[in-house]
């Protein structure tokens, strides 16, 4: 089996998803193409190496249908010769597609191969693919006659499961903007954050989405945003806690990362930032939806013979604050070692673009404190997980 590096990852800035965002103007064709075209001259390599385009993206109609992967490729002037593919696990679907390419490399599918992905929320709202539609159909129904719910009644679950309070929920979402405001102004986001210019010639640069100076005492005026009585006899337990303040914000982005064999990046002249150690995905309950990612670290690290003592940063989705809080309870981390950097509820939260996107704030991560592995795992509509261990180089 063949070793699969990674050569580079990058994320652009992140826009609020919603008109007015600063990435609205931008098309996300374009938005990907962007982030391919500067990943290609960030490393200098020749765009004729690349021999397939793998993409998330969650809603997959209107500007972002007929196969995004494909167009973004062309419109960044891969040859035409350079297939793309589009990919939905839903907010894994990124992570995934860094999967297919790291998988596609070991197994001498490809030698170089670019993952990525890219959600525009605010011109692709979320649900608009479905929108009028059924799409769980009367055999899946029949599977669950009580009804399958938003996964913001999810998170919910995970709260009362875990016996989170409103104030530990605040806590954590402040603590992710003040990581992240930290790491801004320290320059930590330098080195993966590429610049987005608008139509009318204007450059976004940094995150819209991240608010220093975030307080709890300030989280704690927002109003329980999920709530619903037509659900309170079903679940007694909720207490209705989760908040636009601790929850990932709706929002535009795109990011990719370069993978291919480590004989072939030597090849090149390149130099492998680091590589593939494990791979895990997993299914999970499809109510309580976001807990996927406690069966996927079990197995990712009894697949890779790690340890979670071995792991040095981990990147844990911040979809809502409930779900990396839960997952900290079962595995004992400390906080220093659990989204170092701020998270999703700071940084942002471009569905089919997350993936790639925490894979290069964890490579960042990785390089800034020396440290070897890294995992990141995502939580995923309809429940399941993606998991992924890399090792610097």
């Amino acid at each position: 089996m063949r070793t699969a590096v990674i050569v580079d990852a990058i994320r652009t800035p992140s826009g609020r998803g919603k008109p007015g965002g600063a990435l609205n103007a931008v098309h996300p064709t374009d938005l990907l193409a962007g982030t391919i075209r500067a990943l290609v001259e960030r490393t200098g390599i020749d765009p004729a190496v690349v021999e397939d385009v793998y993409a998330g993206c969650v809603t997959q109609s209107g500007e972002q249908g007929q196969n995004i992967a494909r167009n973004a490729a062309l419109a960044a002037g891969l040859p035409q010769e350079t297939p793309g593919t589009t990919i939905d696990r839903q907010c894994g679907s990124s992570q995934q597609a860094t999967t297919f390419a790291a998988q596609s490399v070991m197994s001498a599918g490809n030698d170089v191969v670019i993952a990525c992905g890219v959600e525009s929320m605010s011109r692709a709202p979320m649900g608009s693919n479905v929108q009028g539609a059924d799409p769980f159909g009367s055999a899946l129904r029949a599977r669950f006659p009580d009804g399958l719910v938003g996964q913001g009644v999810s998170a919910e679950l995970i709260a009362a499961r875990w016996n989170l309070s409103r104030d530990e929920l605040d806590a954590f979402a402040a603590r992710s903007h003040e990581r992240a405001a930290a790491t801004w102004a320290s320059g930590g986001f330098d080195g993966e954050v590429v610049a987005v210019t608008l139509p009318d010639g204007s450059v976004v640069t940094t995150d819209e989405t991240v608010r220093a100076g975030t307080t709890p005492e300030a989280l704690a005026g927002l109003p329980a945003v999920f709530r619903d009585d037509r659900l309170a006899a079903r679940f007694p337990e909720i207490a209705w806690r989760i908040t636009p303040g601790n929850a990932s914000p709706l929002t535009d982005g795109a990011s990719a990362a370069l993978i291919m064999s480590e004989v072939r990046a030597l090849e090149l002249g390149l130099t492998p930032r680091a590589r593939f150690v494990s791979f895990a995905a997993v299914g999970s309950d499809p109510i309580e939806m976001l807990t996927g990612i406690l069966p996927a670290t079990r197995r990712i690290l009894e697949r890779s013979g790690l340890r979670v003592d071995d792991i040095d940063a981990f990147e844990v989705n911040e979809a809502f604050a409930s779900v990396p809080l839960a997952w900290q309870r079962e595995f004992g981390v400390d906080d220093d070692r659990l989204n170092p950097r701020g998270g999703a509820i700071a940084l942002g939260h471009p569905l089919g673009a997350s993936g790639t996107k925490l894979l290069a704030t964890l490579l960042g991560q990785l390089e800034a404190t020396g440290g070897r592995y890294g995992l990141q795992t995502m939580c995923e509509g309809g429940g399941m997980a993606n998991a992924t261990i890399i090792e610097r180089l």
